[in-house]
């Protein structure tokens, strides 16, 4: 059996909305905001489980946590720095520190 590439872009954006429960409006906004970035072919955005993870990750952090998405943007950009550094599960930890800092106040 093939072991499956979680880059590959392989879900058109309808298939994607439907996957994530969200608008395909919603995922282009995303889009837009730099906070998704899904290949293209032709004129076709096709998505990748990471892309996937990704959007449920938003989802959460708009819906569950309450943050609107330039605080989205601002703790993507900080994971990816993190992650750079060579941390390891850095969004999981700037999440965790996001969520205790708002149950707090």
């Amino acid at each position: 059996m093939k072991s499956r590439d979680n880059n590959r872009p392989v879900y058109a954006i309808s298939i994607a909305a439907d996957l994530t429960g969200l608008h395909p409006r919603t995922l282009r906004i995303y889009e837009e905001k730099g906070l998704v970035q899904p290949a293209r072919r032709n004129r076709s955005r096709l998505y990748s489980e990471r892309d996937l993870e990704r959007v449920r990750m938003i989802r959460h952090l708009t819906q569950e946590v309450g943050l609107n998405l330039a605080g989205v943007r601002m703790l993507i950009e900080v994971s990816e720095r993190l992650e750079v550094r060579g941390s390891t599960d850095a969004i999981s930890w700037v999440i965790e520190r996001t969520v205790r800092r708002r149950r707090v106040r």
